[in-house]
């Protein structure tokens, strides 16, 4: 069992803070997704489906290759950031990999 769990901050659609409740991994997972599920609905909303149907003006590169620069983007952001300053580069990066899975699977490559 753990001792919190994380949760949406409403001032920001990808920071998440912690409040303290005595709730399974599984239930603490449960509510990162569901913030992930939010981020990549409003910025679908705001976006269009750009992830998926880029517009190509300055790249031709196909979607799931597109999705992996930005994943090697997010990573690096990482690797080179403080610790604490990792949660939004983070929930981005969870975000770019549930894209990369949809893209893969619209292609058929699986």
């Amino acid at each position: 069992m753990s001792d919190g769990i994380w949760f949406q901050d409403d001032s920001t659609t990808s920071t998440l803070k912690f409040s303290d409740k005595n709730l399974t991994t599984i239930q603490e997972a449960k509510y990162i997704l569901d913030s992930t599920y939010k981020m990549l609905e409003e910025k679908n909303k705001a976006y269009g489906d750009s992830a998926l149907n880029p517009i190509r003006l300055f790249s031709r590169a196909d979607a799931q290759e597109a999705l992996r620069v930005r994943i090697d983007d997010k990573l690096s952001r990482i690797k080179n950031q403080d610790i604490h300053d990792n949660e939004d580069s983070i929930s981005d990066l969870i975000g770019y990999l549930v894209l990369l899975k949809v893209a893969i699977k619209k292609k058929g490559d699986n």
